[in-house]
């Protein structure tokens, strides 16, 4: 697949867009104003992965505390505002490294110009952010929604342009994956600047897993999008970062962390692959080197792809054995399994540092 060529922009100390790698976003689900709080969940999305965070700036106070958040993490802040220009100034004097601004509920262009002049004293990029569900009133009604979406945006890229500003980047999300593929295939050859990929209100992690996966995946494919992000109605904001990293990893975009290989599990299986396996894989979450790792429940395929995993278990009744790169190294009882298992993978890493 060829990536799109766009300009390169730096958030923080995060570049975005150009040679730079796509980059994993989430957002803070906590109040902003309880700085505590949210900085404990920023803390938790940079472990898992996650190189920008957007927070929700609802008002002054929200905007305010920014500039403690900010002191206390590492990962670059993006404030998130709406309808009320002010918060977009105040966040920036807090230090925000990032804004976003929705031009369907601040579309004053004298407030948008405001915000801009101060965006560009202190090199703050902005991402035009355009959703499907609030659209500005459209020129031409009768243009279907991408349409009118990718028209939504180029008046706002027209706007920020002519004050002379380009660290922009670009969003135009939808619940809709046909109709937020179809709006970013088409603005993709119209600007320079980065886009920001992900399918907005996209439901439970159930299903909301799945409609990301098919629209971030298939844009991504087709060499669009620099930051990407899967929104997900789920307090554990871990989620999004271990979807999105594993979006790029199965296209093969960037590494990070294991890969798990599991086995389906039939009327083969004498154990309860499915418990070891979301044992495993929850204890995988945290680890950042690549490293390929197998759970199979039979002798049929089991051996087989634990041989050729870094570090892979095959199961049958009551016993497991443990593979290490093609080698076999031990036979576990059915209470070792997870034990025996994980101490091989902190082996593997421990190798890899020396």
């Amino acid at each position: 697949m060829t990536r799109r060529k766009s300009n390169q922009i730096r958030i923080g100390n995060v570049t975005v867009g150009g040679d730079a790698p796509i980059r994993v976003q989430s957002m803070t689900c906590t109040d902003t104003r309880d700085v505590p709080a949210t900085v404990r969940q920023i803390k938790e999305l940079e472990e898992y992965g996650c190189e920008l965070v957007r927070l929700a700036v609802p008002d002054a106070e929200a905007a305010r505390a920014l500039k403690e958040i900010k002191r206390q993490v590492n990962v670059p802040l993006i404030a998130d505002i709406h309808f009320d220009y002010r918060l977009a100034l105040m966040s920036i004097e807090a230090g925000t490294h990032g804004l976003r601004l929705n031009p369907g509920n601040i579309s004053d262009p004298d407030k948008v110009t405001a915000v801009v002049k101060a965006a560009k004293e202190r090199n703050i990029p902005i991402r035009i952010g355009i959703n499907a569900g609030s659209l500005p009133k459209p020129a031409d009604p009768s243009l279907p929604i991408p349409k009118q979406m990718v028209a939504a945006a180029m008046e706002q890229v027209k706007l920020l342009e002519s004050l002379d500003f380009d660290l922009i980047k670009v969003s135009l999300k939808a619940f809709d994956v046909p109709t937020t593929i179809e709006a970013y295939r088409d603005i993709a050859d119209r600007i320079p600047y980065p886009l920001h990929v992900g399918i907005t209100e996209a439901g439970t992690p159930r299903t909301g897993i799945i409609r990301s996966s098919v629209g971030i995946g298939t844009l991504l494919y087709l060499g669009i999008g620099d930051t990407i992000r899967v929104s997900l109605t789920s307090t554990d904001r871990r989620q999004e970062v271990f979807t999105a990293w594993e979006i790029l990893k199965s296209l093969n975009l960037r590494e990070r962390g294991p890969v798990l290989v599991s086995c389906p599990t039939c009327g083969r299986t004498e154990v309860d692959i499915t418990k070891l396996a979301n044992r495993v894989e929850e204890a995988l979450m945290k680890i950042a080197k690549p490293i390929k790792v197998a759970v199979m429940g039979c002798i049929v395929n089991g051996p087989g792809e634990a041989k050729d995993a870094d570090v892979g278990i095959a199961l049958s009744r009551k016993q497991g054995i443990i593979f290490r790169k093609g080698e076999k190294v031990k036979t576990v009882e059915e209470k070792d399994f997870f034990r025996a298992l994980m101490e091989e993978v902190e082996k593997v890493q421990q190798e890899e540092k020396k």
